[in-house]
């Protein structure tokens, strides 16, 4: 990837007065920030983004970052704080407008690290077609800040006559699943220091809204869309079951999992289904659409091996079961707390 030349220095690491406010910050917001994020907007250097004008309703999102390893096999905490809040708008039907990036970063981190998680935030905002039109930068003591936290909030537009929301959820509407679970959950784990295991796995972190706009232009009336993070796809899928106050049953024959996922999990007692994604999305949707959006996901790049993995059903209670090889039925929880900690 090419960048822009730049005569602030990349040895060294980030220090205190760089938060302080005065020369240190500035030269560093130009000389760093600014030169991989610049845009008309953020160049103007207001306090606040001002934005055209929209006609639709809008769509917004937050989210904070803090995977370690800050840097893992396909991709960084800094495209990957691009992905997980377009991803967010992205499930209420939003075409993204801009984004804001936060960064706190801790005493100590290295230029060279910034500077490489920098450039991959603005490459995947590039790519996605949305800019970063504003931001912050706070420095915190050696050990408070674990070398870098980023939040990021996305804008969107949602398009007139969708309306996409978990309570939307109905018996009889089919379960659509856009690929693979677990790959991004197995990347990260596989370079943590203390497991550190070998593996081709690369995370799927990537920005989905652009697969939702097929999808939508085929089928507008798409009830429910969720992208299965921390949780993995058990949670996601009781989020939607209790908002509705309906029962999904899927089918495990019919959930893709990679090989390689399927075995580390297996190593270190892992479920692939509670493993976070950040490249995948779960669709539900009337009966009549479901080939239709099956046929548009699989002709995306980001939607190859998707499947029909289930359907909505009415039940007294909002519970998700999981028909199993053997033809049994076991009740899909999600967990009472974190299976993988600061895995996004």
């Amino acid at each position: 990837m090419s960048r822009a030349a730049s005569p602030f220095p990349l040895t060294g690491a980030i220090e205190m007065v760089h938060g302080g406010g005065g020369r240190a910050m500035a030269e560093l917001i130009a000389g760093l920030f600014r030169r991989h994020l610049g845009n008309p907007i953020l160049d103007k250097g207001h306090d606040a983004a001002v934005l055209p004008a929209v006609r639709g309703r809008l769509a917004i999102s937050t989210d904070g970052h803090v995977i370690s390893p800050l840097e893992f096999p396909g991709g960084d905490i800094g495209a990957l704080a691009v992905h997980g809040t377009l991803n967010d708008i992205a499930m209420a039907g939003a075409r993204p407008i801009c984004l804001s990036a936060a960064f706190v970063l801790e005493e100590g981190l290295a230029l060279e690290e910034l500077d490489r998680i920098v450039a991959s935030l603005a490459a995947a905002a590039r790519a996605a077609g949305v800019p970063v039109v504003t931001g912050d930068t706070k420095v915190v003591e050696r050990g408070k800040g674990d070398g870098i936290f980023i939040t990021t909030t996305a804008i969107g537009e949602v398009p007139d006559g969708v309306e996409i929301a978990p309570e939307r959820a109905r018996p009889g509407q089919a379960v659509l699943l856009s690929g693979n679970l677990g790959d991004h959950g197995v990347a990260v784990l596989s370079k943590r220091a203390n497991l550190d295991f070998e593996t081709d796995i690369l995370s799927d972190s990537a920005a989905l809204h652009g697969m939702v706009a097929a999808m939508l232009a085929v089928a507008p009336g798409i009830a429910v869309l969720r992208d299965p993070t921390r949780g993995g796809l058990s949670a996601a899928l009781n989020e939607i079951t209790r908002a509705a106050g309906v029962g999904i049953v899927i089918e495990e024959a019919r959930i893709p999992v990679r090989p390689g996922v399927a075995a580390a999990c297996e190593l270190l007692g892992l479920d692939p289904l509670n493993v976070a994604n950040e490249g995948k999305l779960i669709c539900v949707c009337a009966e009549a659409d479901a080939d239709r959006l099956l046929g548009v996901m699989r002709e995306h790049p980001l939607g190859r091996d998707a499947a029909r993995i289930g359907q909505v059903v009415a039940e007294d209670a909002p519970f998700v079961r999981m028909r199993t090889r053997l033809g049994g039925l076991r009740m899909l929880d999600w967990l009472s707390g974190e299976q993988l900690p600061r895995i996004c």
